[in-house]
């Protein structure tokens, strides 16, 4: 009896290797005849454009330097990408993770209409994990003359969950790899990077729970980078048009037309709206009145599109550029990642800046707070030898507090979503970049790498902000446990377990964390 069991569980196994592989090929097969018609970066040139019109002086006057504005505010986030799109006269390139079809998403999908519609060319690329609510506006855009939508590393079938879950499972190894990319690109002249998707939570307009998060915008040479590198992912084999996916009904786009625009009749358009119209940053940057933090050093940095194909690592991918930057560090390194699972190997390498008497300071969100208890799962060991070497540790607290700003409707939840390093108060990093693994083996991720002291102080700024008593928990071990404090409280408190956290979730991540799944996380 044994032995036929095995026996069918071998002949299963074998089914499955089988039916894993003929799916790889013809997915293969069917991704080469798809592939879209190479596409490139339009040239900064003929009629100057509004955006051009500003920039253009600005860095015409500070030749090979690049422009920065770091954007911690969630409508100011909102409002320079409305503005740019509304402004751009030439092109859009824009890269995500994640667009959500709601009430933000459809906002910024409408400005993209509105562009094509004056001639703008428009490049959209999503990772496909996150689209499948999308369809019916994705659909319809890409009928537009003056817009193409390309999906990285797409599913063949579109419809039906039991279809598309098969695939899944046939392809696990490789549609486990994504990209977490995000950059918006508009007229070749501003370029929008961080750790920002799109949608109600990371615009302040989720009534459950908001992101706190942070992008740059830059304009000067990064943002021929960012064209560079939007342009290899456009090209890759990996990135399919959509019109290779699916059927479009007629008359989708005029649909679209005629429901594009009802968010903003809508009774939460009005509020946030008027709240939109006193976030003065995005406005005094495409106007030409902010003043942008100028630094000689600035990059774009993004993993290559092979990566998600397994290629090997290289020199010049996400990780290893960050962690020799990292490595420079010679009085002390602050962290910002909403997913932090360093691996025994990130605990020994913060160990040796410690013995270097290097200060480090690492934020983080607590269990309360994590949107994916699975990866606090695998945080969880990492804290206890992590303090003992003497990093100071902060997780973020889940609710609103003094310092940390509530929805626009109603939402007290906060969720740290800011991806983030400052070295010596004079060299940063803000990207899509989790110090967790899998940004460094399994998506690809992309940042803005620079040195710039007042830059850096800026970012210091939040990170002191954020790790503020009002807004996160210390942590700490007394006699060899953990504790976290809550100083902001008065009388201050103290707990010896997850604060805040129900019963279920810490469970749940303490099963996780047992179980062998950290290089998922």
């Amino acid at each position: 009896m044994k032995r036929k069991v095995f026996m069918g569980i071998g002949i299963a196994l074998a089914a499955f290797v089988l039916a894993s592989l003929l799916s790889l090929y013809a997915y293969g097969r069917f991704a080469e005849r798809a592939r879209g018609e190479p596409g490139h970066a339009l040239p900064v040139a003929g009629v100057q454009t509004p955006i051009d019109r500003i920039v253009e002086p600005l860095t015409a006057a500070r030749p090979g330097k690049a422009g920065l504005v770091i954007l911690p505010d969630n409508l100011d986030a909102f409002a320079i990408r409305a503005a740019t799109a509304r402004s751009a006269g030439r092109s859009l390139d824009l890269q995500y993770y994640i667009w959500h079809p709601d009430f933000t998403g459809n906002l910024l999908y409408s400005e993209l209409l509105r562009a094509a519609d004056r001639g703008v060319r428009v490049r959209l690329l999503l990772d496909d994990l996150n689209v499948h609510g999308s369809h019916e506006v994705l659909d319809a855009l890409d009928t537009h003359p003056n817009i193409e939508v390309r999906l990285f590393n797409p599913t063949r079938a579109r419809e039906g969950t039991i279809a598309r879950g098969v695939e899944l499972l046939l392809r696990f190894f490789s549609v486990n790899r994504r990209m977490h990319n995000k950059a918006w690109i508009a007229d070749g002249r501003v370029a929008v990077v961080g750790g920002r998707n799109v949608g109600d939570e990371y615009f302040d307009a989720s009534a459950d729970f908001n992101f706190l998060d942070t992008d740059a915008a830059v304009v000067g040479p990064p943002v021929q980078q960012a064209e560079r590198i939007f342009d290899a992912y456009w090209n890759s084999p990996t990135a399919i048009p959509l019109s290779a996916l699916v059927e479009v009904e007629p008359g989708q786009l005029d649909r679209l037309r005629a429901s594009i625009d009802a968010g903003l009749k809508s009774d939460r358009a009005g509020p946030y709206a008027q709240k939109l119209q006193r976030a003065q940053g995005a406005r005094d940057l495409i106007e030409g009145r902010r003043r942008l933090y100028w630094a000689t050093e600035a990059s774009i940095i993004s993993d290559p599109p092979e990566k998600a194909q397994g290629a090997p690592a290289a020199a010049d991918w996400m990780t290893p550029i960050l962690v020799e930057r990292a490595s420079r560090v010679k009085r002390d390194l602050k962290v910002i990642s909403p997913y932090f699972v360093p691996g025994d190997a990130g605990v020994r390498w913060i160990d040796n800046l410690r013995r270097r008497d290097i200060g480090v300071s690492i934020l983080t969100n607590s269990l309360a707070a994590t949107d994916v208890i699975a990866v606090h799962g695998g945080y969880e060991g990492y804290r206890v030898p992590l303090l003992r070497s003497g990093v100071s540790l902060f997780e973020l607290k889940p609710h609103g507090a003094e310092g940390v700003r509530s929805s626009l409707f109603g939402s007290s939840g906060a969720s740290l979503h800011t991806k983030a390093f400052v070295v010596d108060g004079a060299h940063g990093f803000i990207g899509s970049f989790n110090l967790d693994p899998r940004s460094m083996n399994l998506n690809t991720e992309m940042g803005l790498l620079f040195d710039c002291p007042e830059a850096a102080a800026e970012l210091e700024a939040l990170y002191r902000a954020k790790t503020s008593a009002q807004a996160s928990y210390r942590l700490d071990l007394a006699d060899g446990a953990l504790r976290w404090h809550d100083d902001a409280a008065r009388p201050p408190a103290t707990w010896d377990r997850e604060p805040e956290a129900g019963l279920w979730s810490r469970a749940a991540a303490r099963m996780i964390g047992w179980l062998p799944v950290e290089s998922q996380l």
